[in-house]
């Protein structure tokens, strides 16, 4: 049933976020967006099998084995169930910041995860395009997050869903009055806020790792209110993938393994 409720929620915020490019782009593509589409949609439908095959109880299930064994901390407290979902969901996302930056601090994590700024553009596909073995990881830590938090299972499904549509949210690119982004972006992160995170320049990269909430990087220096050269002038991707030959499902599996990881792992002198 989650599988279901996720799934209509990804084709619903897709097709949103979608018709709102199509009306009010915020950037002119440099790329073909059927190219583009064609590879990082097929990514999605990989990483749903990959999940699939490794992950068969997938993070529901672990949280109701973990209620039902009084694993992880707020399994062992008495909380109204509002409360302890609001504590879940804000935990998980902070569990996922974290995770973010450590993929952009070790290289060989970096590795995978420059697939997911090789885009050259960046729109509401490019919230779904991370390669599979940076699922299987991104699960692996998420399931041993569920475990020691002790989540209530609809907790662990609306943090899951939100993640999901915030995530494509703010990789769109959609243009809004600066007013309501300034505003929105107390609470949760915006288009113009994340797209710095996809500069090119490694020091605009390693800002903005949030994907849901802003507060953590606020909270702790990694934000960026402006890209230096301004959003139209800023330059998205990688350095050294400038190629949208490369960019074909199987040139982006196998990226990881080509080519240098740039001046952009955290471990590395700027």
């Amino acid at each position: 049933m989650d599988a279901v409720v996720r799934l209509f929620a990804f084709l619903g915020v897709l097709a949103v976020m979608a018709s709102w490019e199509i009306m009010s782009p915020r950037r002119r593509l440099t790329t073909s967006k059927l190219r583009r589409w064609t590879a990082n949609l097929s990514v999605v439908a990989l990483n749903t099998l990959v999940v699939r095959m490794l992950f068969a109880t997938g993070a529901m299930g672990t949280a109701l084995l973990a209620a039902d064994q009084g694993w992880g901390l707020l399994n062992r407290l008495s909380l109204p169930a509002w409360f302890e979902g609001l504590l879940a969901v804000v935990a998980l996302d902070c569990v996922l910041y974290f995770q973010h930056v450590m993929f952009h601090a070790v290289p060989a994590f970096w590795r995978f995860h420059m697939m997911h700024h090789a885009d050259l553009d960046c729109d509401v596909t490019t919230g779904a395009r991370f390669h599979p073995v940076e699922v299987a990881l991104s699960m692996v830590i998420k399931l041993a997050a569920v475990v020691l938090i002790g989540p209530a299972p609809t907790a662990v499904l609306c943090f899951e869903v939100l993640l999901n549509a915030t995530a494509m949210f703010n990789h769109s690119n959609v243009w809004m009055p600066s007013s309501v982004d300034r505003l929105l972006r107390w609470v949760v992160v915006t288009p113009d806020m994340h797209r710095i995170h996809h500069s090119t320049l490694p020091q605009e990269t390693n800002t903005n790792f949030g994907f849901n909430l802003p507060w953590w990087d606020r909270l702790l220096g990694t934000y960026r209110r402006d890209p230096a050269q301004g959003h139209e002038g800023m330059v998205l991707g990688l350095e050294q993938f400038r190629d949208p030959a490369r960019l074909t499902l199987a040139g982006m599996l196998a990226l990881p393994f080509v080519g240098s990881t740039g001046n952009y792992p955290l471990s590395r002198e700027q």
